[in-house]
């Protein structure tokens, strides 16, 4: 019997090696280094699996945004607006646009602040962000060593499920629980300011209908939430990391990069060893705490990001406005990478409407349970 990705039309996202081909990681800067002989390790399941690639797509520079601008090689418009060229949210912004606009089934991607939950939260796809340990990084150009993780997007949670059994190398056995008696949890902090009406009606429609189906929802203050800005300084892990990786190529050509990109790389120089390392002691106290917030749930609810695809003019026009929406699309789905738990984003707003993100959020180590969570969630989406 074939396997289920068979055939099936996949895309890469240009941070994994394809053996033969250049990894440049959506920046001019890598554009001399040599190709991989190798696939990464991801890639190679993918193709284990039999599926069939069909190219390598455009990301933010180093991963290093979730807008999705890219100055270098161009940005793909959303297609969920055919009149205003709108982001597709990133960095995973070309996976993103590649099966929305029907091009592929899935699109390998990566999440280390939110980079497949967000771009699928603002086109209508489904996106899976899985524990990061689940899937092996070997092969990936790093961004952030302590968040990356390798997963994917698709327009179904059934077909998440399935990218993920590949790369995850783990049997296909996920199937749906009945959503009645499911026990969610909506946190009162951080997660809903600055929300822009149109999420809160899709998200208050998508809790109506959850209600309706049986599952029980409760409020949650989780003030934990409010320390993670805090106790993920100076420069936080991303930035940190991201120098460590890059200050050789900033040093040499800074030029060269996308400036906001550069700019924000350089934030991590000032964080000392002291820091780095207690920066770790204080996240896996943090966890600890946060993961015991959330043991009586079946997960967490809330929108994926605050706000709907803000067009891409304003932000290439506006430092101001493009740090702005940056630190907005980034903030919910950073909470989850920070926790090392999982998370998919499903679509739940009208017909006709600019794509919204419902995020379902569980702790480390539930990735099956939460996958069987997402399908009875968005069967009950369907159906009212």
């Amino acid at each position: 019997m074939l396997p289920a990705l068979a055939g099936l039309p996949v895309t890469i996202k240009d941070l994994y090696d394809v053996a033969g081909e250049p990894t440049q990681a959506g920046s001019i800067v890598c554009a001399d280094d040599a190709a991989p002989a190798d696939d990464a390790v991801a890639v190679a399941r993918l193709r284990a699996n039999h599926a069939a690639i069909i190219g390598k797509t455009n990301m933010t520079e180093f991963a290093f945004s979730g807008v999705g601008i890219n100055p270098h090689f161009g940005t793909p418009r959303n297609p969920a607006d055919p009149v205003v060229a709108r982001i597709p949210g990133g960095s995973s912004s070309g996976g993103a646009v590649a099966v929305a606009l029907g091009l592929s089934v899935a699109g390998l991607g990566s999440d280390t602040g939110g980079s497949i939950r967000i771009p699928a939260a603002l086109c209508g796809l489904v996106g899976f962000k899985s524990t990061q340990s689940r899937v092996p990084r070997t092969g990936a150009f790093e961004l952030a060593r302590t968040l990356d993780t390798v997963c994917s997007m698709t327009r179904s949670v059934a077909d998440c499920i399935t990218v993920d059994a590949a790369i995850a190398d783990v049997p296909l056995s996920v199937k749906a629980r009945p959503l009645a008696g499911m026990r969610f949890a909506i946190p009162q902090t951080l997660m809903f300011d600055g929300i822009e009406p149109a999420v809160a009606r899709a998200f208050d429609r998508a809790v109506t209908r959850l209600s309706a189906a049986g599952a029980l929802i409760d409020t949650l203050a989780f003030t934990e939430l409010a320390q993670i800005q805090v106790l993920n300084a100076p420069g936080g892990f991303s930035a940190v990391e991201a120098f460590a990786v890059h200050h050789q190529r900033l040093a040499q050509r800074r030029d060269a990069f996308d400036a906001r990109v550069a700019q924000r790389i350089a934030t991590g120089a000032v964080a000392t060893a002291a820091d780095y390392l207690r920066m770790h002691d204080a996240r896996q106290d943090w966890i600890r705490r946060a993961e015991a917030v959330l043991q009586s749930y079946d997960a967490l609810l809330c929108p994926t990001v605050p706000i709907v695809a803000p067009p891409i003019d304003d932000l290439v026009a506006s430092d101001e406005a493009f740090f702005k929406a940056n630190g907005l699309l980034l903030r919910n789905t950073f909470a989850i990478n920070y926790l090392d738990g999982c998370a998919f984003s499903l679509p739940c707003h009208a017909q006709g409407d600019l794509p919204v993100g419902l995020m379902l959020s569980a702790a480390r180590g539930s990735d099956d349970r939460l996958a069987a969570v997402a399908l009875a969630v968005e069967q009950a989406l369907q159906d009212a």
